[in-house]
């Protein structure tokens, strides 16, 4: 299958580079700037994305790019544009007017091919403090705006383009344009879509797998239940299904989702976990600490019943795209780590096998429904792999889970009540360490306050708040603080992503 390389040099942009080739019907890989897969002849093209470095950093990321450069479709963006230029020559420099925001773009060559379509003063995004002020030989410009002279090049004699704007953001008026434009120059057939990812994957499943028994992490969320899908359509009655209860999931949780996987036909096991759980976690507050304990719980857990079984060889999980980037950045940096990515132990009886790790969450809800899975499956908001532990601020402990249940409840109801479920991207209620004076009746309380989240996202790598109605959300509080015993204070969270996490641990 063809595909284009991303190679990531460090930008918040890169996945939405992906996310838009992607919905131009184009395979894509996002790999470390350094990792570029020279024996690979799928590859038809190369991008390297932005970098939150200037070139003349020290630390800044610096490859060698001569196996690439010249010898397939090449096309710089910001970062990656003044990085071919300072290899080749040129130089890169503070600006004397940095840009930041909107631009307007003017072509100074429609003919060439990455400029087909782009009409005069076209709005641009921009994001850079530096900029080319020696243009390399060869290096030809193809548009400017009124403050960068090379807004744009491309290199003679080779196919490498290069803009200093960012194409794959959305204020970008004519970024899907450019970016459509270099796929044409790639070639690329443009025929990715979710049938041929169901395929192609079905078809690898079965040559990894072959007669080998498969156990998955069932969560009771579209990631796991789209990969229990192709891989039921893939092997069969070879795999079984495990859904843990941790203690940690939303209220009735465990029943609810076992009966909804009833219509996909699955070998599936229910395990009440809870006390395991509760153990493990007793006395802990560390987020991070807590993650790795939940991840090492369910792989225990999931060693423990593949013993039970016979013949057991791989352990499958619904690992997504977003799960990956977000647990180790390409500086090296964790951000924060996810039970399904991360603290498998290293003598780990069972492979690891993730048939959705490269797609992002609304390219598996498109697969899922190629699949002709529930709606309400494939509808569910994500839910995150440590499930409430990472929604209780501080310590967990049963009665801690109790009141976050009762009132993660009263919000999810109530916003399908409300018409409000499909709005959102993903809600749910936290936990606060804190407790806050209340009055109740005639007398002075001393109680827990919850935090009620909600967002708008389309791949979870940007979030923004959501806008509820007032009224709803008054009713709610009044709900939660009326019925759920040890509560006396509601608020809500108005934090978009960056800076803030859609998770608060």
């Amino acid at each position: 299958m063809e595909k284009i390389i991303i190679l990531d040099f460090g930008s918040q942009t890169t996945q939405l580079i992906g996310r838009r080739l992607r919905e131009m019907n184009t395979y894509c890989e996002i790999v470390p700037y350094n990792k570029f897969p020279e024996k690979d002849e799928s590859v038809i093209g190369v991008i390297l994305s932005g970098s939150p470095f200037s070139v003349n950093d020290k630390e800044a990321f610096k490859p060698d790019l001569s196996a690439i450069k010249g010898k397939y479709p090449l096309l710089g963006i910001c970062y990656g544009a003044q990085y071919l230029a300072y290899i080749s020559g040129g130089k890169v420099e503070k600006s004397d007017s940095r840009e930041y925001g909107r631009a307007l773009l003017t072509p100074t060559d429609k003919t060439d091919p990455l400029m087909k379509s782009i009409p005069d003063q076209s709005q641009v995004w921009m994001s850079h403090g530096d900029t080319i002020t020696v243009v390399p030989d060869r290096f030809r410009i193809i548009a400017q705006t009124k403050d960068v002279a090379c807004a744009a090049y491309r290199i003679d004699g080779e196919k490498t383009w290069s803009v200093q704007f960012h194409p794959e953001v959305f204020h970008t008026e004519i970024g899907t344009t450019i970016l459509d434009n270099f796929l044409n120059i790639c070639r690329a057939e443009k025929d990715w879509t979710p049938a041929n990812f169901i395929e192609s994957t079905v078809n690898r499943l079965k040559e990894q797998i072959g007669d080998d028994k498969v156990i998955l992490a069932l969560s009771g969320g579209v990631d796991s239940s789209v990969s229990a899908a192709l891989l039921n359509k893939a092997i069969g009655r070879n795999l079984t299904c495990i859904f843990v209860d941790n203690g940690l999931l939303r209220k009735n949780e465990f029943e609810e989702v076992l009966k909804d996987y009833e219509h996909l036909g699955l070998n599936v096991l229910g395990i009440d976990a809870k006390e395991h759980f509760y153990k493990a976690l007793e006395g802990v507050t560390d987020p991070e600490r807590k993650r790795k304990i939940i991840g090492k719980g369910f792989i225990d857990i999931f060693e423990q019943e593949a013993r039970k079984l016979k013949d057991i060889r791989w352990l499958a999980q619904g690992t997504i795209y977003p799960d990956i980037i977000e647990s180790l950045s390409i500086t090296g940096t964790t951000i924060k780590s996810h039970h399904n990515v991360g603290g498998l132990p290293e003598k780990m009886n069972l492979k690891l096998i993730e048939p959705l790790r490269l797609l992002f969450k609304d390219e598996v809800r498109r697969v899922g429904r190629k699949l002709e899975m529930n709606e309400l499956l494939i509808r569910r908001h994500p839910f995150p792999g440590p499930g409430l532990g990472v929604r209780i601020l501080g310590n967990i402990t049963p009665e801690k889970v109790r009141i976050l249940q009762e009132a993660d409840d009263i919000f999810i109801r109530g916003l399908r009540n409300w018409n409000l479920y499909d709005a959102v991207w993903q809600a749910g209620a936290v936990l606060l360490p804190v407790q806050s004076v209340g009055v109740m009746g005639d007398e002075r309380t001393y109680e827990n306050a919850i935090a009620l989240r909600a967002v708008t996202s389309t791949d979870a790598m940007t979030a923004d708040w959501a806008r509820l109605p007032f009224d709803f959300l008054a009713k709610v509080s009044n709900e939660i603080i009326n019925k759920v015993r040890g509560v006396n204070r509601v608020v809500y969270d108005i934090s978009s992503k960056p800076p803030a996490t859609i998770e608060w641990e």
